[in-house]
Protein backbone atom coordinates (compact mmCIF):
# COMPACT_ATOMS: atom_id res chain seq x y z
CA UNK A 1 0.00 0.00 0.00
CA UNK A 2 3.09 2.45 0.93
CA UNK A 3 4.90 1.65 -2.12
CA UNK A 4 1.93 2.31 -4.41
CA UNK A 5 1.11 5.31 -2.57
CA UNK A 6 4.71 6.47 -3.48
CA UNK A 7 4.42 5.48 -6.71
CA UNK A 8 1.35 7.59 -7.47
CA UNK A 9 2.83 10.73 -5.69
CA UNK A 10 5.48 10.41 -8.08
CA UNK A 11 3.62 9.90 -11.32
CA UNK A 12 1.30 12.88 -10.17
CA UNK A 13 4.17 14.86 -9.88
CA UNK A 14 5.43 14.00 -13.02
CA UNK A 15 2.20 14.55 -14.71
CA UNK A 16 1.69 17.97 -13.14
CA UNK A 17 5.40 19.00 -14.00
CA UNK A 18 4.82 17.65 -17.68
CA UNK A 19 1.37 19.99 -17.83
CA UNK A 20 3.85 22.87 -16.53
CA UNK A 21 6.01 22.05 -19.11
CA UNK A 22 3.57 22.21 -21.68
CA UNK A 23 1.64 25.25 -20.20
CA UNK A 24 5.64 26.93 -20.51
CA UNK A 25 5.79 25.83 -24.31
CA UNK A 26 2.57 26.76 -25.18
CA UNK A 27 3.61 30.41 -24.13
CA UNK A 28 7.12 30.25 -25.61
CA UNK A 29 5.84 29.09 -28.94
CA UNK A 30 3.93 32.64 -28.64
CA UNK A 31 7.93 33.79 -28.91
CA UNK A 32 9.58 31.43 -30.46
CA UNK A 33 8.29 29.01 -33.62
CA UNK A 34 8.20 25.52 -32.62
CA UNK A 35 7.39 22.88 -34.87
CA UNK A 36 4.98 20.39 -34.99
CA UNK A 37 7.16 17.43 -34.28
CA UNK A 38 8.18 18.42 -30.75
CA UNK A 39 4.55 19.46 -29.87
CA UNK A 40 3.14 16.08 -31.11
CA UNK A 41 6.46 14.47 -29.00
CA UNK A 42 5.16 16.43 -25.70
CA UNK A 43 1.61 15.52 -26.21
CA UNK A 44 2.61 12.37 -26.57
CA UNK A 45 4.59 11.98 -23.64
CA UNK A 46 1.52 13.88 -21.41
CA UNK A 47 -0.42 10.95 -23.12
CA UNK A 48 1.69 8.37 -21.64
CA UNK A 49 2.00 9.43 -18.61
CA UNK A 50 -1.98 10.36 -17.80
CA UNK A 51 -1.99 6.40 -19.08
CA UNK A 52 0.49 5.17 -16.11
CA UNK A 53 -1.77 7.05 -13.60
CA UNK A 54 -4.97 5.56 -14.76
CA UNK A 55 -3.70 2.64 -14.82
CA UNK A 56 -2.34 3.13 -11.01
CA UNK A 57 -5.79 4.27 -10.10
CA UNK A 58 -7.28 0.87 -11.46
CA UNK A 59 -4.77 -1.44 -9.05
CA UNK A 60 -5.17 1.00 -5.89
CA UNK A 61 -7.61 -0.60 -3.78
CA UNK A 62 -11.28 1.02 -3.64
CA UNK A 63 -12.66 2.54 -0.63
CA UNK A 64 -15.72 0.37 0.25
CA UNK A 65 -18.78 1.16 2.58
CA UNK A 66 -18.12 -1.02 6.02
CA UNK A 67 -19.57 -4.67 5.69
CA UNK A 68 -20.43 -7.28 8.58
CA UNK A 69 -18.17 -10.72 8.42
CA UNK A 70 -20.20 -13.42 8.51
CA UNK A 71 -19.66 -17.17 9.24
CA UNK A 72 -20.17 -19.21 6.22
CA UNK A 73 -22.97 -20.75 7.58
CA UNK A 74 -24.70 -17.38 8.34
CA UNK A 75 -24.13 -15.80 5.03
CA UNK A 76 -26.53 -16.38 2.26
CA UNK A 77 -25.89 -15.94 -1.43
CA UNK A 78 -28.63 -13.19 -2.91
CA UNK A 79 -30.30 -12.71 -5.92
CA UNK A 80 -31.81 -9.05 -6.39
CA UNK A 81 -33.85 -8.72 -9.71
CA UNK A 82 -34.14 -4.56 -10.87
CA UNK A 83 -31.02 -4.32 -8.01
CA UNK A 84 -30.05 -1.13 -9.49
CA UNK A 85 -33.76 0.79 -9.00
CA UNK A 86 -34.69 3.39 -6.49
CA UNK A 87 -35.91 0.91 -3.55
CA UNK A 88 -33.82 -2.19 -4.38
CA UNK A 89 -30.47 -0.20 -4.41
CA UNK A 90 -31.53 0.77 -1.08
CA UNK A 91 -31.91 -2.90 -0.16
CA UNK A 92 -28.88 -4.24 -1.83
CA UNK A 93 -26.89 -1.61 0.31
CA UNK A 94 -28.71 -3.47 4.10
CA UNK A 95 -27.94 -7.22 2.38
CA UNK A 96 -23.81 -5.81 1.63
CA UNK A 97 -23.35 -4.29 5.02
CA UNK A 98 -25.35 -7.24 6.61
CA UNK A 99 -21.89 -9.37 4.91
CA UNK A 100 -24.44 -11.46 2.56
CA UNK A 101 -22.98 -11.88 -1.17
CA UNK A 102 -25.35 -9.88 -3.24
CA UNK A 103 -26.05 -10.51 -6.99
CA UNK A 104 -27.73 -7.87 -8.95
CA UNK A 105 -29.79 -8.26 -12.34
CA UNK A 106 -30.72 -5.14 -14.01
CA UNK A 107 -31.47 -4.21 -17.55
CA UNK A 108 -31.05 -0.69 -16.43
CA UNK A 109 -34.27 0.16 -17.89
CA UNK A 110 -35.42 2.33 -14.87
CA UNK A 111 -32.41 1.39 -12.84
CA UNK A 112 -28.94 3.46 -12.61
CA UNK A 113 -25.56 2.20 -12.01
CA UNK A 114 -24.49 5.06 -9.73
CA UNK A 115 -26.91 3.76 -7.31
CA UNK A 116 -24.88 0.21 -6.62
CA UNK A 117 -21.67 1.85 -8.09
CA UNK A 118 -19.82 1.75 -4.92
CA UNK A 119 -20.55 -1.82 -4.40
CA UNK A 120 -18.92 -3.04 -7.24
CA UNK A 121 -15.53 -4.34 -7.41
CA UNK A 122 -16.19 -5.83 -3.67
CA UNK A 123 -15.84 -8.98 -3.24
CA UNK A 124 -19.24 -9.90 -2.49
CA UNK A 125 -20.91 -8.19 -4.67
CA UNK A 126 -21.43 -9.35 -8.66
CA UNK A 127 -23.54 -6.88 -11.32
CA UNK A 128 -25.10 -8.59 -14.13
CA UNK A 129 -26.76 -6.73 -17.29
CA UNK A 130 -29.50 -9.06 -17.96
CA UNK A 131 -33.50 -8.77 -19.19
CA UNK A 132 -35.25 -11.65 -16.51
CA UNK A 133 -37.73 -11.91 -18.97
CA UNK A 134 -34.97 -14.27 -20.42
CA UNK A 135 -33.58 -17.06 -18.12
CA UNK A 136 -31.31 -16.91 -15.46
CA UNK A 137 -28.53 -19.48 -13.84
CA UNK A 138 -27.01 -18.96 -11.39
CA UNK A 139 -27.01 -20.37 -7.40
CA UNK A 140 -28.25 -18.54 -4.96
CA UNK A 141 -30.22 -19.07 -1.37
CA UNK A 142 -32.43 -16.13 -1.31
CA UNK A 143 -34.04 -14.17 -4.63
CA UNK A 144 -35.79 -10.44 -4.01
CA UNK A 145 -37.68 -10.03 -7.06
CA UNK A 146 -38.07 -6.16 -7.77
CA UNK A 147 -37.08 -5.94 -11.32
CA UNK A 148 -40.30 -3.70 -12.63
CA UNK A 149 -41.54 -0.20 -13.60
CA UNK A 150 -43.26 1.13 -10.72
CA UNK A 151 -44.01 4.75 -11.79
CA UNK A 152 -47.19 5.12 -13.99
CA UNK A 153 -45.08 7.12 -16.91
CA UNK A 154 -42.79 4.60 -16.78
CA UNK A 155 -44.79 1.52 -16.75
CA UNK A 156 -47.28 3.02 -19.26
CA UNK A 157 -43.90 4.13 -21.42
CA UNK A 158 -44.23 0.42 -22.66
CA UNK A 159 -47.12 -1.27 -21.35
CA UNK A 160 -46.09 -4.55 -22.92
CA UNK A 161 -43.07 -5.06 -21.55
CA UNK A 162 -43.88 -4.04 -17.92
CA UNK A 163 -46.69 -7.04 -18.49
CA UNK A 164 -43.45 -9.30 -19.75
CA UNK A 165 -41.37 -8.22 -16.58
CA UNK A 166 -43.87 -9.02 -14.49
CA UNK A 167 -45.45 -12.24 -15.66
CA UNK A 168 -42.64 -14.36 -17.71
CA UNK A 169 -39.45 -12.32 -15.24
CA UNK A 170 -41.59 -14.02 -12.31
CA UNK A 171 -42.04 -16.94 -13.92
CA UNK A 172 -38.23 -17.22 -14.75
CA UNK A 173 -37.59 -16.16 -11.05
CA UNK A 174 -39.56 -18.55 -9.86
CA UNK A 175 -38.49 -21.59 -12.01
CA UNK A 176 -34.94 -20.32 -10.12
CA UNK A 177 -36.33 -20.55 -7.16
CA UNK A 178 -37.36 -24.22 -7.83
CA UNK A 179 -33.89 -25.35 -9.49
CA UNK A 180 -31.42 -24.48 -6.68
CA UNK A 181 -33.86 -24.22 -4.18
CA UNK A 182 -34.45 -20.61 -2.85
CA UNK A 183 -37.18 -18.42 -1.06
CA UNK A 184 -38.45 -16.21 -3.53
CA UNK A 185 -39.52 -12.39 -2.44
CA UNK A 186 -42.01 -11.06 -4.90
CA UNK A 187 -42.53 -7.12 -4.55
CA UNK A 188 -46.13 -6.73 -5.51
CA UNK A 189 -48.05 -3.42 -5.10
CA UNK A 190 -50.72 -1.63 -3.53
CA UNK A 191 -52.34 -1.02 -6.98
CA UNK A 192 -53.77 -4.40 -6.49
CA UNK A 193 -56.64 -3.10 -4.66
CA UNK A 194 -56.49 -0.75 -8.09
CA UNK A 195 -59.64 1.90 -6.70
CA UNK A 196 -60.59 0.58 -3.66
CA UNK A 197 -64.37 0.18 -2.14
CA UNK A 198 -62.68 -1.38 1.13
CA UNK A 199 -60.61 1.75 3.65
CA UNK A 200 -58.48 0.94 4.62
CA UNK A 201 -57.04 -1.63 2.99
CA UNK A 202 -56.40 -4.99 4.23
CA UNK A 203 -54.70 -7.90 2.41
CA UNK A 204 -58.12 -10.31 2.64
CA UNK A 205 -59.66 -7.73 -0.13
CA UNK A 206 -59.49 -8.72 -3.49
CA UNK A 207 -59.74 -5.26 -5.18
CA UNK A 208 -61.32 -3.13 -7.55
CA UNK A 209 -59.70 -2.67 -10.83
CA UNK A 210 -60.09 -1.95 -14.16
CA UNK A 211 -58.28 -4.46 -15.83
CA UNK A 212 -58.34 -3.08 -19.42
CA UNK A 213 -57.23 1.06 -18.25
CA UNK A 214 -53.86 2.51 -18.86
CA UNK A 215 -52.71 0.89 -15.94
CA UNK A 216 -53.82 -1.98 -16.07
CA UNK A 217 -49.92 -3.66 -17.13
CA UNK A 218 -48.65 -2.34 -13.81
CA UNK A 219 -52.25 -3.55 -11.81
CA UNK A 220 -52.87 -6.52 -13.65
CA UNK A 221 -49.30 -7.37 -14.39
CA UNK A 222 -48.85 -7.51 -10.26
CA UNK A 223 -51.77 -9.74 -9.52
CA UNK A 224 -50.72 -12.18 -12.16
CA UNK A 225 -47.13 -12.51 -10.57
CA UNK A 226 -48.97 -13.29 -7.11
CA UNK A 227 -51.30 -15.72 -8.61
CA UNK A 228 -47.72 -17.28 -9.74
CA UNK A 229 -46.05 -17.08 -6.88
CA UNK A 230 -48.92 -19.21 -4.90
CA UNK A 231 -49.20 -21.78 -7.85
CA UNK A 232 -45.24 -22.23 -7.88
CA UNK A 233 -46.08 -22.83 -3.61
CA UNK A 234 -48.39 -24.95 -4.03
CA UNK A 235 -47.06 -27.49 -6.94
CA UNK A 236 -43.51 -26.81 -6.65
CA UNK A 237 -43.19 -26.17 -3.26
CA UNK A 238 -41.69 -22.86 -3.74
CA UNK A 239 -41.00 -21.07 -0.38
CA UNK A 240 -42.69 -17.68 -1.78
CA UNK A 241 -43.19 -14.24 0.53
CA UNK A 242 -45.31 -11.29 -1.15
CA UNK A 243 -44.77 -8.01 -0.24
CA UNK A 244 -47.40 -5.40 -1.41
CA UNK A 245 -46.02 -2.56 -1.18
CA UNK A 246 -47.99 0.89 -0.55
CA UNK A 247 -46.37 4.60 -1.59
CA UNK A 248 -42.42 4.51 -0.64
CA UNK A 249 -39.68 7.70 -1.02
CA UNK A 250 -36.39 8.73 -0.50
CA UNK A 251 -33.03 9.40 -1.72
CA UNK A 252 -32.50 7.83 -5.19
CA UNK A 253 -35.93 8.33 -6.60
CA UNK A 254 -35.81 9.30 -10.22
CA UNK A 255 -35.91 13.04 -10.68
CA UNK A 256 -38.97 12.48 -13.24
CA UNK A 257 -40.55 9.30 -12.70
CA UNK A 258 -44.31 10.88 -12.26
CA UNK A 259 -44.47 10.25 -8.61
CA UNK A 260 -46.27 12.93 -6.16
CA UNK A 261 -43.29 13.02 -3.75
CA UNK A 262 -40.89 13.52 -7.06
CA UNK A 263 -42.90 16.15 -8.91
CA UNK A 264 -43.55 18.06 -6.42
CA UNK A 265 -40.08 18.24 -4.56
CA UNK A 266 -38.71 19.17 -8.27
CA UNK A 267 -41.66 21.69 -8.95
CA UNK A 268 -41.35 23.17 -5.14
CA UNK A 269 -37.39 23.80 -5.74
CA UNK A 270 -37.28 25.39 -8.85
CA UNK A 271 -40.47 27.92 -7.84
CA UNK A 272 -42.17 26.03 -10.38
CA UNK A 273 -46.17 25.41 -10.42
CA UNK A 274 -47.13 22.78 -7.95
CA UNK A 275 -49.15 20.46 -10.42
CA UNK A 276 -52.42 18.44 -8.54
CA UNK A 277 -54.44 16.15 -10.97
CA UNK A 278 -57.58 15.50 -9.74
CA UNK A 279 -59.28 17.24 -7.10
CA UNK A 280 -56.69 16.90 -4.31
CA UNK A 281 -58.94 15.08 -2.31
CA UNK A 282 -57.75 11.99 -3.26
CA UNK A 283 -55.52 10.02 -0.61
CA UNK A 284 -51.81 8.56 0.05
CA UNK A 285 -49.94 6.89 2.46
CA UNK A 286 -46.15 7.58 1.97
CA UNK A 287 -43.53 5.55 4.14
CA UNK A 288 -39.59 6.13 4.13
CA UNK A 289 -37.70 3.62 2.10
CA UNK A 290 -35.56 2.24 5.49
CA UNK A 291 -38.65 1.58 6.87
CA UNK A 292 -39.63 -0.81 3.61
CA UNK A 293 -36.33 -2.29 3.65
CA UNK A 294 -37.09 -3.11 6.86
CA UNK A 295 -40.16 -5.00 6.05
CA UNK A 296 -38.51 -6.51 3.04
CA UNK A 297 -36.05 -8.39 5.02
CA UNK A 298 -38.04 -9.18 7.79
CA UNK A 299 -40.79 -10.42 5.65
CA UNK A 300 -38.22 -12.63 3.28
CA UNK A 301 -36.68 -14.33 6.82
CA UNK A 302 -39.47 -14.71 8.41
CA UNK A 303 -42.09 -17.79 8.52
CA UNK A 304 -45.40 -16.23 6.85
CA UNK A 305 -46.08 -17.10 3.73
CA UNK A 306 -49.46 -14.92 2.70
CA UNK A 307 -49.08 -11.31 0.99
CA UNK A 308 -48.28 -8.62 3.97
CA UNK A 309 -49.02 -4.53 3.24
CA UNK A 310 -46.27 -2.70 3.75
CA UNK A 311 -46.51 0.85 4.10
CA UNK A 312 -47.18 4.29 6.22
CA UNK A 313 -50.87 3.72 7.84
CA UNK A 314 -50.54 8.33 7.79
CA UNK A 315 -53.07 9.16 5.05
CA UNK A 316 -52.71 12.50 3.59
CA UNK A 317 -55.08 14.19 0.89
CA UNK A 318 -52.72 15.31 -2.10
CA UNK A 319 -53.49 18.94 -1.26
CA UNK A 320 -52.14 18.35 2.40
CA UNK A 321 -48.61 16.81 0.88
CA UNK A 322 -48.55 19.41 -1.50
CA UNK A 323 -48.55 21.97 1.70
CA UNK A 324 -46.37 19.75 3.49
CA UNK A 325 -43.58 19.90 0.96
CA UNK A 326 -44.24 23.83 0.17
CA UNK A 327 -43.70 24.56 3.55
CA UNK A 328 -40.39 22.52 3.75
CA UNK A 329 -39.03 23.95 0.32
CA UNK A 330 -40.48 27.45 0.64
CA UNK A 331 -40.60 29.44 -1.98
CA UNK A 332 -43.49 30.91 -4.02
CA UNK A 333 -44.75 27.86 -6.03
CA UNK A 334 -48.75 27.79 -6.24
CA UNK A 335 -50.40 25.09 -6.12
CA UNK A 336 -52.62 24.70 -9.22
CA UNK A 337 -55.33 21.93 -10.38
CA UNK A 338 -55.22 20.16 -13.41
CA UNK A 339 -57.65 17.67 -15.13
CA UNK A 340 -57.49 14.05 -13.22
CA UNK A 341 -56.10 11.15 -15.16
CA UNK A 342 -58.18 8.11 -15.78
CA UNK A 343 -58.06 5.06 -13.35
CA UNK A 344 -56.02 7.57 -10.20
CA UNK A 345 -57.04 5.54 -7.06
CA UNK A 346 -58.98 8.07 -5.00
CA UNK A 347 -58.14 6.52 -1.24
CA UNK A 348 -54.93 4.86 -0.11
CA UNK A 349 -54.02 3.77 3.56
CA UNK A 350 -52.77 0.16 3.99
CA UNK A 351 -54.24 -1.91 7.01
CA UNK A 352 -51.01 -3.34 8.63
CA UNK A 353 -51.98 -5.08 11.48
CA UNK A 354 -51.08 -8.50 9.68
CA UNK A 355 -47.49 -6.94 9.14
CA UNK A 356 -47.13 -6.06 13.04
CA UNK A 357 -48.67 -9.15 14.45
CA UNK A 358 -46.60 -11.33 12.32
CA UNK A 359 -43.36 -9.38 11.62
CA UNK A 360 -43.43 -7.15 14.50
CA UNK A 361 -42.99 -4.03 11.88
CA UNK A 362 -44.50 -0.75 11.59
CA UNK A 363 -42.94 2.65 9.95
CA UNK A 364 -40.94 4.69 12.53
CA UNK A 365 -39.54 7.50 10.56
CA UNK A 366 -41.59 10.44 10.61
CA UNK A 367 -42.76 12.27 7.40
CA UNK A 368 -41.28 15.68 7.89
CA UNK A 369 -37.51 13.80 8.36
CA UNK A 370 -37.64 11.74 5.67
CA UNK A 371 -39.09 14.35 3.57
CA UNK A 372 -35.70 16.36 4.18
CA UNK A 373 -33.85 13.77 3.33
CA UNK A 374 -35.25 13.20 0.42
CA UNK A 375 -35.29 17.03 -0.61
CA UNK A 376 -31.62 17.27 -0.06
CA UNK A 377 -31.12 14.46 -2.09
CA UNK A 378 -33.17 16.20 -5.11
CA UNK A 379 -31.56 19.77 -4.24
CA UNK A 380 -27.80 17.55 -5.12
CA UNK A 381 -29.22 16.24 -8.30
CA UNK A 382 -31.04 19.38 -9.33
CA UNK A 383 -27.20 20.81 -9.37
CA UNK A 384 -25.85 18.06 -11.38
CA UNK A 385 -28.51 18.38 -13.71
CA UNK A 386 -27.92 22.35 -14.18
CA UNK A 387 -24.67 21.82 -13.71
CA UNK A 388 -24.80 19.47 -16.93
CA UNK A 389 -27.09 22.11 -19.00
CA UNK A 390 -24.23 24.57 -18.26
CA UNK A 391 -21.27 22.62 -19.52
CA UNK A 392 -23.09 21.88 -22.81
CA UNK A 393 -23.81 25.50 -23.43
CA UNK A 394 -20.19 26.36 -23.10
CA UNK A 395 -19.41 23.33 -25.65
Amino acid sequence: MRVLGFIFSVLLFAVVLSFKLLADAVENSRIHTRNNSEIMLLNKKIESLVSQVNKLKDLSPKKFPKVKELSYLSKKRILVTGGAGFVASHLVDRLMSQGHEVTVVDNFFTGSKKNIEHWIGHKNFELIRHDIINPLYVEVDQIYHLASPASPPHYMFNPVKTIKTNTIGTINMLGLARRVGARVLIASTSEVYGNPLVHPQNEDYWGHVNPIGPRSCYDEGKRVAESLSYAYAKQENVEVRVARIFNTYGPRMHLNDGRVVSNFIQQALQNHTITIYGSGKQTRSFQYVSDLVDGLILLMNSNYSLPINLGNPEEYTIEQFASVIKDIVGGVSPIVKQTGVQDDPQRRKPDIKRAKLYLGWSPKVPLNVGLKETIKYFENELIKENAKEISLKDD
